[in-house]
């Protein structure tokens, strides 16, 4: 089927200007065009008017867990199906299209992502991590996602389960964090030097992306320099930290709103809903509050030094997660176009998808979304959300007509 969708202001992800009054044909999955004005000049089966709406490709959340907000039902059943809707709100409610899950207990992620894959759900893409590999008396305890391991037989082992399992990545837990007991600081390192190695040299040997969760300096350095495929949180780094992200040309995900999604921090009705829904315990918010004017200095600092970035949130529920992380990316100091694209190109070059998907033009497959107000004048008119495509299929639309 071929569908022309016309009169639009296109946000490609590759360009730093939008481009006004824009016809994007599709052919079945595929854009196979993308040309000025409206007058359509080859054959189509049905054309959407955008009605001057602003199209973007599909947004992407690199850093989600499926069971945030939780806790998960305790029964296996109906935390599968809680985990699969919470995917699915998140590409209809909120056009997140793309995945990158990191950190799911029984590899309900990998299930997911098969179902949605094969066509009988309508669901985003999800590139599936499983569990978050820590230590005994890690981080992440709380969750189910957590799986604790120790010495290097221990981790080769539950590295080994997660590869068994189909995983497309593995998470891996080098320190502390903000949201955690006494004993679970950002400022701790966890691993011994011995499992770190066994840990990276498994995952090089059988060609699995490794994503680290590293809070601190050394935790950094360490991940950077054991190959990580991305680098998550850097709430404390330094300018050595910075040289090894564009040396290495690792991708930082920052997860601003760990540490800026607070009651002294919150600065619209948005983040002021989740902050009350969340009910964060107050020495969890005294930590956050701490740890939030280095955290923004290291995103700073990476921005301006263009090291590459993309957009994960860590936060729940789905899709609202990736939206408030979006608008703290604008807070922070980046463009509403750079956070665009760090949402868009950046996710699909996270997941290793850049050849076919995040962006719009020829060739790529046409996961899409319109808006229907400006989101490069507010960052958080992305919330105006008119239409949402996977491959080519509309799969949601508020479109008057």
């Amino acid at each position: 089927m071929r569908t022309a969708i016309t009169n639009c202001n296109l946000i490609d992800g590759l360009s730093d200007s939008p481009t006004h009054n824009v016809t994007v044909i599709i052919d079945d999955r595929n854009i196979v065009d993308v040309v000025p004005g409206s007058t359509i000049k080859t054959s189509v089966d049905k054309t959407i008017d955008c009605d001057e709406g602003w199209l973007l490709p599909g947004l992407w959340d690199v850093h989600a867990h499926l069971g945030f907000p939780g806790p998960p039902p305790e029964e296996i059943i109906n935390r599968v199906i809680y985990y699969g809707n919470n995917a699915m709100k998140a590409m209809h409610n909120y056009g997140v299209t793309g995945l990158r899950t990191v950190g799911t207990d029984n590899w309900i992620d990998v299930a997911w992502r098969d179902a949605f894959a094969s066509g009988e759900f309508v669901g985003p893409r999800i590139f599936a991590g499983g569990h978050f590999l820590t230590t005994t008396g890690g981080h992440g305890l709380r969750w189910p996602f957590s799986k604790e391991c120790d010495g290097p037989v221990g981790f080769a082992k539950a590295i080994r389960e997660e590869i068994k399992h189909g995983v497309d990545q593995v998470k891996l837990n080098l320190s502390g964090g903000i949201m955690g007991p006494d004993w679970d600081r950002h400022w701790h390192s966890f691993l011994l030097p011995e499992e770190l190695d066994a840990a990276f040299r498994l995952c090089r040997q059988r060609d699995v992306k490794v994503v680290s969760h590293a809070a601190n300096t050394q935790s950094v350095k360490d991940a950077l320099r054991l190959g990580t495929w991305t680098l998550e949180h850097g709430y404390i780094m330094d300018d050595e930290c910075i040289q090894l992200l564009l040396e290495k040309n690792t991708i930082y995900v920052p997860t601003l709103g760990i540490t800026h999604l607070s009651p002294t921090q919150a600065t619209n009705d948005w983040e002021n809903q989740y902050v009350q829904s969340r009910n964060i315990a107050p020495e969890f918010l005294a930590r956050a509050d701490a740890a939030s004017p280095e955290h923004q200095m290291w995103f700073q600092t990476a921005l301006k030094k263009g090291v590459r970035m993309a957009l994960g949130s860590d936060l729940g529920p789905l899709g609202e997660g990736t939206l408030l992380e979006m608008g703290l990316w604008v807070r922070d100091g980046a463009t509403p176009m750079q956070t665009i694209r760090a949402a868009t190109k950046g996710g699909a070059e996270t997941c290793g998808q850049e050849s076919v998907l995040g962006t719009v033009e020829a060739g790529k497959l046409a996961d899409l979304i319109v808006v229907s107000k400006n989101p490069l004048e507010d960052i958080t008119n992305l919330r105006s959300l008119q239409m949402v495509f996977k491959e080519g299929s509309m799969v949601k639309s508020n479109h008057p007509s």
